[in-house]
């Protein structure tokens, strides 16, 4: 078997953005909950012509969330795809879920989560679920926002929301967007309103949030009593009065109270071309994790590497700063991303689809538990984790759950590199009749200390060689 492996495309080690190579992901929200970041994401797809090239995003078939999510900000596990939208989705009414938001609240003593989604620009909906991950129902059967509700009538674009749930219980929801012909400098699009206490109602009248040159991509966040409204700013490409955002950047304001008044403050995050030579829309989300504050964002990176920045775009992090007065500082994005917060234990069970890097390997259902699994894999393609802590004892043996294929092949276990010291090598047969997963082990020497951990994958045939739903490792007793 050779030695090869592919090399990474888009994400490369060791950075940390884009956050994952194998899928696109726009449009992010983040929800913090269990010690765990919960991305969700506009789910973009390749789209193709007639002739089999890929064409420009339209995102009118967009009718899927994505969700990955990390307990360190940089190995991120993937959870596949929420069907929203359509008839396979749990909201059969819409057509489309763009821009999605999350938002963890306690109700009647027990944890709820509740997604809203953008049906295309014509309305906002949400799904309820009693975890990060689902099950997810519609719990109301239409929209929560149309234009019929109060406040919202001349709205332009009503989609990206954002939701804040406060203090004391009471939730609200911030969302609009669009130019009417003219308005650049006052468009007069976004909105803000109450919702009612079981977080799929609104309470009362929609308000305008003066938000200077806005365009779309509401924000929300609450830092030591100051409210934070941030949204992306249009691209109106004449002159602008001093103190304006520029065109494509997050500009915010802020209030001592949830509906404002509000003061704009500024832009903090240049337009992605700035930072990765790829331009677009400009899309985020503020949240804190551990103590610090990050900004999440989307940029062109992946496709643009891909050969195919064609509108299809991928979720990004970078730290946020507040200063001690309230206002933050400008946000300096880059391939490098944000450091781990923590080790990664790898003795416990690992969902194989969990990774800080990767090359040549997809990501589907298929476990014998309804857990998603590497598959594709094919020679020389690999998965790598960053900052695995095997502890001063060190690890004896590598426990993994497979389903062998036509091809078989092995797993090598590398450290710091896909060429790094190999501490451990477990075969796969190919499969003798029907797909069947199993648990296969083998010894591992050399594994003490904190290093980055490499998965690659060998095989001799040309078909996919097996696929990997879990694995981890054993100490000796």
């Amino acid at each position: 078997m050779t030695n090869q492996f592919m090399q990474a495309n888009g994400k490369v080690p060791s950075n940390g953005n884009p956050v994952v190579a194998h899928r696109y992901g726009a449009d992010p929200y983040a929800l913090v909950f269990g010690g765990r970041v919960y991305l969700y994401m506009t789910h973009d797809a390749l789209e193709y012509d007639e002739t089999g090239e890929v064409k420009e995003n339209t995102y009118s078939h967009i009718n899927k969330i994505s969700v990955i999510s990390s307990g360190d900000l940089v190995n991120w596990a993937d959870h596949g795809e929420i069907a929203v939208a359509g008839p396979e989705g749990a909201a059969k009414w819409a057509t489309q879920s763009w821009a999605p938001a999350a938002v963890h609240k306690v109700i009647d003593g027990k944890d709820k989560f509740f997604l809203y989604f953008a049906n295309n620009a014509s309305g906002i909906g949400v799904l309820s679920g009693d975890s990060p991950v689902g099950p997810w129902t519609d719990p109301i059967g239409e929209a929560l926002i149309l234009r019929s509700t109060p406040g919202v009538e001349d709205v332009t674009w009503l989609f990206d929301p954002a939701v804040l749930v406060d203090e004391d219980g009471q939730g609200y929801i911030y969302f609009g967007g669009g130019v009417p012909e003219g308005q650049y400098a006052e468009p007069g699009t976004a909105r803000m309103m109450k919702l009612g206490e079981d977080m799929t109602s609104v309470v009362g009248t929609a308000e305008v949030i003066p938000a200077p040159f806005m365009f779309e991509d509401a924000g929300i966040h609450k830092r030591e009593g100051i409210y934070y409204y941030t949204y992306c700013s249009n691209f109106y490409d004449g002159e602008r009065p001093a103190g304006s955002p520029p065109a494509g950047e997050i500009a915010y304001m802020t209030s001592d109270k949830p509906l404002g008044p509000w003061s704009y403050m500024g832009t903090i995050l240049k337009n992605p071309g700035h930072f990765f030579g790829v331009g677009g829309n400009n899309h985020h989300a503020i949240f804190q994790f551990d103590e610090a504050w990050y900004i999440a964002y989307h940029a062109q990176t992946l496709s643009k590497a891909q050969g195919i920045a064609n509108g299809y775009r991928s979720t990004h992090l970078n730290r946020l700063y507040h200063n001690g007065d309230g206002t933050i500082e400008e946000v300096q994005a880059d391939y490098a991303g944000v450091e781990q917060t923590r080790y990664f234990d790898p003795y416990l069970p690992v969902p194989a689809a969990t990774f800080g890097w990767s090359a040549g390997v997809k990501v589907e259902p298929g476990g014998a538990s309804g857990e998603r699994v590497l598959a594709d894999i094919a020679n020389g393609s690999w998965v790598g984790l960053s900052g695995v802590d095997f502890g001063s004892k060190g690890a004896a043996a590598f426990s993994a759950s497979v389903i062998s294929l036509e091809g078989g092949g092995t797993i090598g276990l590398h450290l710091d590199s896909p060429a790094g010291p190999q501490i451990a090598e477990l075969y796969i047969p190919a499969a003798n009749g029907p797909e069947q997963q199993r648990e296969l082990r083998t010894g591992v020497s050399g594994a003490e200390g904190v290093h980055d951990l490499y998965l690659v994958f060998k095989g001799e045939h040309s078909m996919p060689l097996f696929k990997l739903a879990a694995w981890r490792f054993i100490q000796e007793d």
